[in-house]
């Protein structure tokens, strides 16, 4: 594992329980994806949440990043963010497995 992307999310007031449930519904997309080796919904506040996930390389990221969560979520942002994703491609220097 040696990329990982955080994608920090904002939602709109009253739509915290909206974005959880897609949150949850995003699951049995991601299992899918056998180059998304871990992926991780959290609530960081009360209106901010994030995604986590890791991948071998590059190419599981790309994928990642073209797949059925990314198009869901663009398609949702309007209606239940209050801005866009801030996507971060990140590299993992350590982990603990």
């Amino acid at each position: 594992m040696k990329k990982a992307l955080i994608v920090v999310l904002e939602a709109n007031s009253g739509k915290e329980a909206e974005v959880e449930n897609f949150l949850k519904s995003a699951l049995p997309l991601v299992n899918k994806e056998p180059k998304t080796l871990y992926w991780y919904a959290i609530k960081l506040s009360a209106n901010t949440y994030a995604i986590v996930d890791t991948f071998a390389d590059d190419t599981g990221r790309e994928t990642h990043l073209k797949g059925k969560v990314a198009e869901a979520l663009k398609n949702k942002t309007s209606e239940l963010f209050q801005k866009a994703p801030v996507i971060e491609k990140v590299d993992v220097i350590a982990f603990k497995s």
